[in-house]
């Protein structure tokens, strides 16, 4: 799995570059099984998710290119509607192949998909959309069958604004018959960019990064270029890392816009930020002050922050208060954070942070994607030396994450593990 080894200490600064975004294009590449055609995608991050993602399409009839950051799929000659539980299981994105086999061919079957253990994610609301739209479903031995004679319009109202169940129902509405309406549907930028990209292959659909979204459905989609949006959750790590260690980071390939409440919570804690079209800067202060705050959908505090903030906390004068009201279990990483010498009370889904002066080097094990984060930017500014274990739940999320901290002057190093790639 890999481990990293970090000396802290060191202030970081220089110049970043943002990857495309992992939430979107784990989006954007099922969405390509709606085409006939050949579609090409630009600033692909090398991942192991998008590798697994690469997988699913290879394995129901895709033709995939991947070279450098660019991805050319041609689905011209899908046939496959069933997708084994061997690659569902490895990812929760996999579950994003059911709008697109769905629509384009009435029939799909899949194993219910995994992920990181963060909480629960129920399928539920993707399931009741698709049947608005006309599917029937069966659930049985752990596998999901949809079928269909036909798909048509209709209106949906999620209970709550799931990114996954706005984005899957949204593909499958491309090509049904009739006018989709989507309501209390996710804000999220990944949301604006899958409408943007299905609209460049033939689609009409209107109001993503709005609360409703309206889905003309046509009778065929066709080929289509597009290069994913920077990945916001990358970019306020990076925010993160250049306040924590006191240095100044330019992060490059950016949509300000898209981490503002990020943003908002570093300058109240005392974080000096400027910004431009694409580009942000960030200076650390010599005293940064605990501040609260809550996850909450778009264009509320991201929970895929939520660990990397906590941090900051940890070392920050003053108390915190973290509450986190997407996943249940997205503090399994505090156990980790107090081994390295952090002082926090967890108390259901609030966090109490009391800022500590140090942390110290200890060797910690990664829980999930934005734990594994945290922790590298925890052993950054811990005494001696740090060992993060089953670092390959990083790889899952960031490009290059340890050849890019080292351009800023961190000491890091991968060991027991790939090499990173190039």
């Amino acid at each position: 799995m890999g481990k990293y080894v970090v000396i802290g200490g060191n202030r970081l600064s220089g110049t970043v570059r943002v990857s495309g975004g992992k939430n979107s294009v784990l989006t954007i590449l099922p969405a390509c099984l709606l085409s006939g055609g050949v579609c090409t995608l630009h600033d692909v991050p090398k991942l192991s998710d998008v590798s697994v993602m690469k997988e699913v399409l290879d394995c129901l009839g895709a033709k995939v290119d991947f070279t450098g950051n660019t991805m050319i799929v041609d689905a011209s000659n899908v046939g496959n509607v069933e997708l084994p539980d061997r690659l569902t299981r490895m990812m929760r994105a996999s579950n994003l192949v059911m709008g697109p086999i769905l629509a384009r061919f009435r029939h799909v079957k899949l194993a219910y998909p995994g992920g990181c253990s963060i909480g629960s994610r129920p399928m539920d609301q993707h399931l009741r959309g698709m049947k608005i739209l006309g599917a029937q479903i069966t659930e049985k031995h752990g596998y999901i069958e949809a079928k269909a004679e036909r798909l048509g319009g209709g209106e949906i109202c999620l209970d709550f604004p799931s990114v996954g169940a706005t984005e899957n129902i949204l593909i499958a509405a491309t090509l049904a018959d009739g006018v989709t309406t989507i309501r209390n549907a996710a804000r999220e930028p990944e949301v604006v960019d899958l409408q943007n990209f299905l609209n460049k292959m033939g689609a009409k659909v209107k109001g993503a990064g709005t609360d409703v979204i309206r889905i003309e459905g046509v009778k065929e989609l066709g080929s289509a270029e597009h290069t994913i949006i920077p990945d916001r959750i990358e970019t306020g790590t990076f925010m993160v890392i250049g306040a924590i260690t006191g240095g100044e980071v330019l992060i490059k390939n950016v949509i300000p816009e898209h981490v503002e409440a990020v943003i908002a919570k570093l300058r109240e804690a005392g974080v000096e930020i400027a910004e431009s079209d694409e580009e942000i800067w960030v200076r650390g202060s010599r005293k940064i002050k605990g501040v609260d705050f809550k996850t909450m959908p778009f264009p509320g505090f991201p929970t895929d922050m939520q660990a990397q903030l906590m941090v900051l906390m940890a070392v920050s004068e003053g108390t915190s208060i973290v509450t986190e009201t997407i996943f249940e279990n997205r503090f399994k990483h505090v156990d980790e954070f107090r081994r390295m010498g952090a002082d926090i009370k967890v108390e259901g889904r609030v966090a109490i942070i009391k800022g500590v002066k140090n942390l110290s080097g200890a060797y910690v094990e990664t829980s999930d994607l934005r734990a594994g984060a945290a922790l590298v930017i925890a052993g950054l500014v811990a005494e001696g030396a740090t060992v993060i274990d089953k670092i390959n739940l990083i790889d899952r999320g960031y490009e290059n994450f340890g050849q890019k901290l080292r351009g800023l002057g961190a000491q890091i190093l991968r060991v027991n593990g790939f090499k990173e790639r190039q």
